[in-house]
């Protein structure tokens, strides 16, 4: 009878703890309907507040993304091409040379919640009708869809356009709505073109290099203030240590015209720590974002890495039929308001103006925001991460984000196979089972396509804290990881 008690009992509670999910999500689901259908159209009306006080103090309008690609790119000295079937690529004409870039098609292709239930309800009513029907709708609706997305320039613009080009007008350094303080534009005042450079350990290469590459909206100080202190005196004595700010974030150059593509913070990282400490062979450590930075590095530099130890690595494999960019977005930025991470990760992601909004009251004041948070906490660490996560410029977080996050969506999986195939250096992954931004399956899809890789799922840490507060456990982990890999080279 006991027992047959405890059964009923364990029964009645799954069926509450099922209904409260079953409830939780749904009301996750109705309220995250109105509130970002809210911000679609609050996006709008900031658009054009934007433009207006843009004009008044800079004497311009601000090209945006809900303009037109022609009007956006034009506005920026840069051309947006894009051929039938290839990924948008940007022109940049120059005196000397044309560059092209490729951009991520999320700066333009956003659509609105509404629009996307609409969409998702209507696909789901033809997908309930006979397959001839069904087949004839979707190639429908893909050739609607090709046609509203893709801008076409035919290439013989690009010329026609230099003279315009020629006379492209500078913007003011610091915008108005960009911070004016001497920490955040040290780069323009010395007129330094490379990043801001974090060094410890020899002077001399005497042994081997670690660089470290911080994720998104952050800075070096994720690094500086939580595992460098930790690393033993003959760590530091045999090991030249190189934490960066990234291209748009921290102390390292912001600039205006930059798309920060993929290119360009590849180039600044080698002309940075690379080329100006003459660094053969290195280690790398990266989180988040810098993962993908990382792994282009490794692709680019496969005989020098030594080891590669990637933070909660941000690969989810695009399934059959979908877009590889779209799908990165929907996957880190799901427009929820719960949890409270992945409803920043979509304002961030899915509105232009109201991000920059969030940008003028928390980057342009963050020394006020940095001085109550040490107030407050009495914490160094979690006060040079409140000021790594509010240094940086709206233009450099909102292209960053495409153009690495969403824009290499599509090539994540090719850097994955040359580290499988020609990389023979170590692969460790570290993620924390409670990452409720970057799930830990992501790290079981890096796992899938680099089997040698050494994953460990950290317990009871998140997105930050699998590093912070356990920085101590971490620094002698790495020491281990270069240690081995010494040996085994």
């Amino acid at each position: 009878m006991w027992e047959a008690a405890l059964v009923f009992g364990g029964k009645m509670s799954v069926m509450i703890r099922t209904t409260l999910a079953i409830i939780g999500k749904l009301i996750n689901d109705v309220l995250s309907f109105v509130i970002f259908s809210i911000l679609d159209v609050l996006d709008l009306v900031l658009c054009f507040v934007y433009k207006v006080i843009d004009f008044f103090i800079e004497a311009e309008w601000k090209p945006c993304y809900c303009s037109s690609p022609k009007e956006a790119m034009s506005g920026t000295g840069r051309i947006l091409v894009s051929e039938k079937g290839q990924s948008k690529k940007i022109v940049c004409l120059t005196s000397t040379k044309i560059q092209l870039e490729e951009i991520s098609d999320t700066l333009y292709t956003r659509p609105s919640l509404v629009a996307e239930v609409s969409k998702t309800t209507v696909k789901e009513l033809k997908r309930r009708k006979i397959n001839d029907a069904t087949t004839m709708v979707a190639s429908i609706n893909k050739s609607t869809v090709r046609s509203s997305s893709t801008f076409t320039v035919n290439n013989t613009i690009v010329e026609m356009l230099q003279e315009k080009i020629g006379g492209h007008k500078s913007h003011p350094i610091p915008r108005w709505s960009d911070c004016d303080c001497d920490t955040c534009n040290s780069w323009s005042n010395a007129c330094k073109d490379t990043l801001f450079v974090h060094t410890d350990g020899p002077k001399d290469n005497v042994g081997d290099d670690v660089l470290f590459i911080h994720g998104f909206i952050s800075s070096s100080a994720f690094w500086t203030e939580t595992l460098f202190p930790n690393f033993s005196k003959s760590t530091k004595s045999a090991y030249r240590l190189f934490a960066i700010d990234l291209l748009g974030f921290g102390r390292s150059p912001k600039p205006h015209d930059s798309l920060y593509t993929i290119k360009e913070h590849l180039d600044m990282i080698e002309r940075s720590v690379l080329e100006a400490h003459k660094v053969k062979s290195f280690h790398i450590v990266a989180h988040s974002l810098g993962c993908i930075l990382a792994l282009a590095l490794a692709v680019k530099y496969p005989n020098s890495v030594k080891s590669l130890t990637l933070l909660a690595p941000p690969y989810f494999p695009t399934p059959k039929g979908e877009q590889a960019t779209q799908y990165m977005m929907r996957k880190v930025a799901p427009r929820r308001v719960w949890p409270l991470i992945a409803f920043g990760a979509s304002l961030a992601c899915w509105y232009e103006h109201v991000s920059r909004t969030i940008c003028l009251l928390i980057c342009k004041n963050h020394r006020i925001w940095e001085f109550l948070t040490k107030l407050i906490t009495r914490n160094r660490i979690k006060t040079y991460l409140i000021k790594g996560f509010c240094c940086h410029t709206h233009n450099a977080a909102w292209h960053t984000l495409h153009n690495i996050i969403c824009g290499t969506a599509g090539k994540i999986e090719g850097y994955l196979d040359t580290v499988q195939n020609r990389l023979s250096c170590s692969v460790h992954i570290f993620h924390g089972e409670d990452d409720e931004l970057i799930p830990v399956e992501c790290s079981s899809n890096v796992k899938t396509k680099v089997p040698r890789a050494n994953v460990n799922v950290v317990e009871k840490k998140d997105h930050i804290t699998i590093v912070v507060g356990r920085q101590e456990a971490f620094a002698r982990e790495l020491e281990e990881i270069w240690k081995t890999s010494k040996l085994k080279g």
